[in-house]
């Protein structure tokens, strides 16, 4: 296997658990460089304690998390930025009130000058703000218009620029459309895929909604109550799979299968065929 398709992240048979609580049980995963790896699941199924741990926030309990094939137990999130592991939650980390450029470079300005005559190098930071985001294909023609005023896939998108240029080999999305309309969750997806297929950047992509998912997936794995139920490349799942796997899968069919041995003669459970 060359270095361009080996795995930037690994994870093997991770497990977390919270007192006699057990979030995660053998989760394997794997991130490409230029991929999409969608993770799907219900509420409870065990997203967020995942993402938690790639992103450094929490460290698993057994299992192997590899980045670039060295095992890692990052200890904040700072540990996983210093290895190019960026994650961009639903409530993103912006000031709605300052200028697009301030928030681009929030945390990280660029300042100019000696000791206590060093100063904010407003220049730098607006030509590195455009030239990021029209390297993603968006054009804001006052940088200067605070944040707030932008809709949000337009913030979205301005986060992930920002992710990118501060080094982000791996990108994890936390449900960036969960809030959104077609429209805007269109404009996120869309560079969505700038970002893995433009950039090179390995991204993880959480998402509760298959159809979402399925645009812009190339790989796919569903989370249903701390397992994977799921994991399979796009070439191997139909939308119809992926619905499935997400609605329950063979779980499901159990139980329309035990629903429909209980109905008195005559009846039939929906979306089964009358007999």
């Amino acid at each position: 296997m060359s270095d361009q398709s080996a795995p930037i992240i690994q994870l093997s048979n991770v497990c977390k658990s919270y007192g006699n609580i057990d979030v995660l049980r053998g989760v394997s995963l794997s991130v490409r460089r230029g991929e999409v790896t969608c993770v799907l699941g219900d509420n409870g199924a065990g997203k967020s304690t995942l993402i938690s741990i790639i992103a450094g926030l929490v460290r698993h309990d057994k299992g192997i998390y590899a980045v670039d094939g060295e095992a890692v137990e990052f200890g904040s999130p700072r540990d996983a930025l210093n290895r190019g592991i960026s994650a961009v939650y639903q409530t993103l980390a912006l000031v709605p009130l300052l200028p697009i450029w301030r928030n681009f470079f929030l945390g990280s300005e660029i300042k100019k000058g000696f000791g206590p005559f060093q100063r904010l190098d407003v220049k730098t930071m607006k030509e590195q703000t455009q030239e990021n985001l029209l390297r993603m294909g968006i054009r804001v023609p006052d940088l200067d218009r605070p944040i707030g005023t932008l809709s949000g896939g337009q913030r979205q998108v301005v986060a992930i620029a920002r992710a990118i240029h501060f080094g982000a080999r791996v990108l994890i999305l936390d449900e960036p459309t969960a809030a959104l309309g077609v429209t805007q969750s269109g404009l996120v997806l869309k560079y969505i895929v700038a970002a893995a297929r433009e950039q090179g950047t390995g991204v993880i992509f959480i998402t509760h909604n298959p159809h979402h998912a399925y645009m812009v997936g190339d790989h796919f794995v569903v989370l249903a109550r701390g397992e994977v139920e799921t994991d399979a490349p796009r070439a191997d799942l139909s939308l119809e799979d992926l619905m499935f796997h997400m609605a329950g899968g063979a779980g499901l069919d159990a139980l329309k299968h035990e629903l429909q041995r209980k109905m008195p003669a005559g009846e039939a459970v929906a979306g089964s065929s009358a007999a």
